[in-house]
């Protein structure tokens, strides 16, 4: 990663947070939400990722600090509450849809252009999406309109990665299944079935935000690499899909 120069939406805790930590770690400059001074170039900037005009100013502040753009880690999302489908009315599906597929499609349109450009003077620029274990099983009970929206981004992955394939950029997808320690967890999933659900995890155990960001940072760092439109599950094991 040494001078690539990297965006990570959402990294002010959790799993970005573990992102852009890994990312300054191995070389690279980060402009996110929050990160500690590793004698690399980092800074933080706010935008609502449901708003396009928002995501385009985020994505400019991004290429003026850092000089350019070589990787986007789409980062942000929710759950936002655990709802029913008879429950959740289009007010709910629409906020969880927006938040997850529409944040990243938002800030990957605003990106692409330095992503390219910089795909074209360095053999390579690399899109790296959050999707989950709930968009390649369904989720837990409550979890459908989130489900919905990350299995898109997986749709999604893989038709981008065609489009753009040819103009130099890469476009990957992590699928994190049960990672404990995260405030996703800490709000929506009980100790209980945190518990029911390690029991069915060949490794044995929940998985950890560094697990998530080493993976972010293998498919990012391949900027020239042969590896696109793919989904690398991040799940101790988990099959059945």
């Amino acid at each position: 990663m040494h001078g690539k120069r990297a965006l990570v939406t959402a990294g002010a805790q959790g799993i970005g947070l573990a992102i852009s930590q890994h990312l300054l770690r191995a070389g690279g400059d980060v402009l996110e939400s929050e990160a500690a001074q590793r004698d690399r170039r980092i800074a933080h900037a706010s935008a609502d990722l449901t708003d396009s005009a928002a995501c385009q100013r985020l994505v400019a502040a991004a290429v003026d600090f850092l000089g350019g753009l070589d990787v986007l880690i789409n980062n942000a999302g929710s759950l936002v509450a655990r709802t029913t489908f008879a429950d959740a009315d289009d007010v709910f599906w629409d906020r969880v849809v927006a938040m997850n597929l529409g944040a990243t499609r938002r800030v990957t349109r605003a990106a692409l252009p330095p992503l390219i450009t910089a795909a074209q003077a360095h053999g390579g620029a690399s899109v790296v999406n959050l999707a989950s274990l709930a968009g390649r099983r369904g989720g837990h009970p409550g979890s459908i309109a989130y489900a919905t929206a990350k299995g898109a981004i997986l749709t999604f992955t893989r038709a981008l990665a065609t489009e753009v394939g040819p103009q130099g950029v890469r476009v990957n997808a992590i699928a994190p299944g049960l990672i404990l320690g995260t405030s996703f967890h800490g709000t929506h999933t009980t100790p209980e079935s945190a518990r029911a659900t390690v029991a069915d995890i060949p490794l044995g155990r929940a998985g950890a935000d560094a697990d998530v960001a080493r993976a972010a940072v293998f498919l990012a760092a391949e900027c020239d690499g042969f590896i696109t439109g793919a989904t690398l599950d991040i799940n101790g094991g988990v099959q059945g899909y």
